[in-house]
């Protein structure tokens, strides 16, 4: 199977262009001022508009308001919405655009029970759980806490890299994987020769 590869937090266009010259089917742009990797209508509207054909848009956001969503839907026309706060399913599936839920894992938590309650997402994006950070931490989980019957599709996320993406995926079998800090050359800056690997990484995974 094919594993598919977002590439998260985008602040570039030549970056944006990197991640389609090598492979990813999507990227990321960040709605949350408190990350570095946050961009501006302005900014996402010029890498969006900069991507060849069928490299998909993803709109990241933690515990938005309505017009949050909707300024971006409007001066971003992203494809896929990502979700990374206490956002309930009817939020989510407010905006009639396909959507994604984050869920932070760590032991103890009912990822089937998660999944059931939010079946009417794209995926569940899996990432480590920091306390008080919502994501792109650049941390792995334990990987044996994800169940092999989750009723919908597995975004796995936290700590990949070149250097491990090609386990996780032999090992988690998931539909995606999602990376932000593993291509980075500095925050929100990436790497295109760590782009490269990661990617090299994916297809090494799946053969």
């Amino acid at each position: 199977m094919t594993v598919r590869a977002k590439i998260c937090g985008i602040t570039r266009v030549e970056d944006g262009l990197a991640c389609a010259r090598h492979g990813a089917d999507a990227i990321g742009l960040v709605f949350y001022p408190p990350s570095p990797r946050h961009v501006t209508l302005e900014q996402a509207h010029e890498i969006a508009r900069s991507l060849p054909p069928f490299v998909t848009t993803v709109a990241l956001f933690v515990n938005p308001l309505v017009a949050e969503v909707e300024a971006v839907l409007r001066g971003v026309r992203p494809d896929v919405l990502q979700f990374h706060g206490d956002e309930a399913p009817e939020f989510c599936r407010g905006f009639g655009v396909p959507w994604l839920k984050a869920v932070r894992v760590k032991a103890g938590l009912n990822l089937v029970e998660y999944a059931t309650r939010y079946f009417e997402a794209q995926g569940l994006l899996l990432d480590a759980f920091v306390e008080g950070q919502a994501g792109g931490t650049g941390q792995s989980f334990d990987w044996a806490l994800i169940p092999a019957d989750l009723p919908v599709p597995v975004v796995l996320s936290g700590g990949l890299g070149p250097e491990n993406v090609g386990e996780a995926i032999r090992r988690v079998k998931p539909w995606a994987v999602d990376v932000s800090s593993g291509v980075e050359a500095a925050k929100g800056i990436k790497s295109e020769a760590k782009i490269a690997a990661f990617m090299q990484g994916v297809r090494n995974g799946t053969l």
